[in-house]
């Protein structure tokens, strides 16, 4: 049984906390400590270094 009423899921960047309702393209996935985390395309391309590297966004 489908529910109109649920809320859409919405992706949040985890270093600017913009939203999108579905996925985009162009956002980076890391996952960190077991956590999927998501990065809109500014905050990567701001990160790219750091993101390449694999090191924790705790640290950039």
């Amino acid at each position: 049984m489908n529910d109109a009423s649920a809320p859409e899921p919405r992706y949040v960047c985890a270093r600017c906390g913009r939203t999108a309702p579905e996925l985009p393209v162009t956002w980076t996935c890391s996952v960190e400590n077991g956590t999927r985390r998501y990065f809109c395309e500014d905050c990567a391309r701001a990160n790219l270094r750091a993101i390449e590297g694999r090191l924790d966004s705790s640290w950039w």
